[in-house]
């Protein structure tokens, strides 16, 4: 398939009446009509004075119209979907920090957005979403005057198709720009990655908020003419019905909901067999080989084990689809990005050496926006400095063994979390994990772990540790494990062990 290098080139290609976008109890919204409500939606925008490389800041619930918003204003202007639980003091720093020209809101909502936008004397669009179409909509101008408009129509190559900030753990949060290359190309190397065809149906349970559900979720489909159904956001306990209705072959997420979804598989086995799945994938953080197995098993396909991150418009890495060679526990082979490992001196390392994690390519951003010390510091030689840490194999595999900034300094001695999480799944009463750095005032840092047993039951601080002193080294074994019902997440489901102590007042 040739390159497309835009969004409209994609959506243009694809003009006819077979369903792009749909949603559980809601009819499908076709190619055809997905052009043009894009297609009006640009040309509206132009009418008020948002055009090319104008940021729109779209705050919407997940679901088919956040997603066809996000495409409408991407092909024509900047979208900056930003996260619709934040509160207002997080909305005034994300829309002051990225310049936005104009905020995209469901009509009558009642976000805190709306009274930061008026303050800052942004326009508002409302949208007035349908009752009985998946994904369809019109816009309304509420109050601002109509704006000088720069440059109008469809957005070009080089034009910034999406704005994200990352997640800002250890510090501020950096501004990523990604261009309409760098979106078009990932979403174009997943579906290669993942066979898409158009008989293919995908269920969408991720944020589309985050670069993961954008991208691997929507777009990747949609460049090759399958079909997206978009949940209101994840739900374990309504998971199984939604595939039951929408009879998916695929769908993407990340380790936390499939664990969820694990616990819940069992009681749902005849829908599964009567389901099935071509594949699974996850991504966006690593995957505890025991689950793994677990996952496939149960739902008897195979899981594809990706890596991606916001600044490469998601995906770098991924396990093969069989008949291609699938290395569990590892995150696969390059994907139209080249992967290398450096040392600490920036020196190319050989395969089976581990050191940080490179990447280069054209789904990859320029560079942060207003942050030359972060540009700086994150690439060298024409590569991008992941953060990420791990080693590559003779065949090209790469395995993560953690994030730089995650890895516990206890007294000189350094420890992977991963590691220690992969040893506490392997106990029969633990069903989730996560190891995390503790403050200690002797050693700096001493080793701590959440733990979640599975229903039914028991397991002591004594009986883990036993446990765990079988497979790990003294100085490796959690001395403080706390007991949760629910490991707490971020807001895209990611379980973020850099500040957690901190977070849960245990310093």
């Amino acid at each position: 398939m040739n390159q497309k290098n835009t969004l409209v080139e994609i959506l243009s290609s694809r003009k006819d009446l077979r369903p792009a976008i749909g949603s559980p109890g809601m009819q499908d919204l076709s190619y055809a009509q997905l052009y043009e409500l894009v297609s009006n939606t640009v040309s509206q925008l132009n009418e008020v004075g948002i055009g090319r490389n104008d940021r729109v800041a779209i705050v919407l619930n997940n679901g088919p119209f956040m997603a066809t918003a996000f495409i409408s204003v991407a092909c024509g202007m900047t979208a900056a979907p930003l996260n619709p639980s934040f509160c207002a003091d997080e909305f005034e720093f994300y829309l002051k920090d990225l310049q936005i020209k104009a905020l995209l809101v469901e009509k009558d909502s009642t976000s805190p957005a709306i009274a930061v936008a008026k303050k800052l004397g942004i326009m508002i669009m409302a949208l007035l979403p349908s009752t009985e179409i998946a994904g369809q909509f019109v816009l309304e101008q509420c109050g601002a005057e109509k704006l000088h408009l720069n440059s109008g129509g469809w957005a070009q190559k080089d034009d910034i198709a999406l704005i994200l900030h990352t997640s800002g753990t250890t510090s501020r949060p950096k501004i990523v720009p990604l261009s309409q290359t760098n979106v078009c190309t990932s979403a174009m190397n997943i579906a290669a990655t993942l066979d898409f065809e158009v008989h293919d149906r995908g269920i969408n349970i991720m944020p589309l908020f985050h670069i993961h559900g954008l991208i691997a979720g929507v777009l990747a489909p949609l460049s090759r003419g399958s079909f997206v159904s978009c949940t209101l956001g994840f739900n374990a306990m309504k998971f199984f019905s939604w595939m039951n209705e929408v009879k998916p072959t695929w769908y993407t997420a990340v380790p936390t909901m499939h664990q969820a979804l694990l616990t819940r598989a069992k009681h749902n086995q005849e829908i599964i067999s009567q389901n099935p799945l071509r594949f699974i994938r996850s991504s966006s953080a690593s995957m505890p080989t025991k689950v793994i197995t677990d996952i496939e098993q149960i739902f008897q396909t195979q899981l594809i084990e990706s890596y991606g991150m916001t600044e490469a418009s998601h995906q770098m890495c991924s396990n093969l689809l069989s008949p291609g060679i699938r290395k569990p526990g590892t995150v696969g082979i390059a994907q139209g990005v080249e992967v290398a490992i450096i040392n600490e001196k920036g020196e190319l390392l050989k395969s089976g050496l581990a050191g940080e994690i490179v990447i280069k390519g054209p789904n990859i951003t320029a560079g942060y926006e207003n942050n030359p010390q972060a540009n700086t510091e994150s690439f060298i030689n024409g590569w991008f400095r992941t953060g990420d840490l791990g080693s590559l194999d003779s065949d090209g595999y790469l395995t993560i063994t953690g994030r730089s900034k995650e890895i516990i300094n206890r007294g000189g001695e350094k420890i992977s979390p991963r590691e220690v999480d992969e040893i506490l799944l392997n106990h029969p009463a633990i069903q989730q994990a996560l190891t995390f750095a503790m403050p200690h005032e002797k050693l700096g840092e001493e080793v701590a772990a959440l733990v979640v047993l599975h229903d039914g039951y028991s397991a002591d601080e004594k009986s883990i540790r036993e446990f765990s002193s079988n497979y790990l080294a003294d100085f490796k074994i959690p001395k403080n494990i706390i007991f949760m019902t629910e490991i707490p997440k971020g807001a895209t489901g990611k379980m973020q062990r850099v500040g957690l102590a901190q977070r849960l007042n245990l310093n």
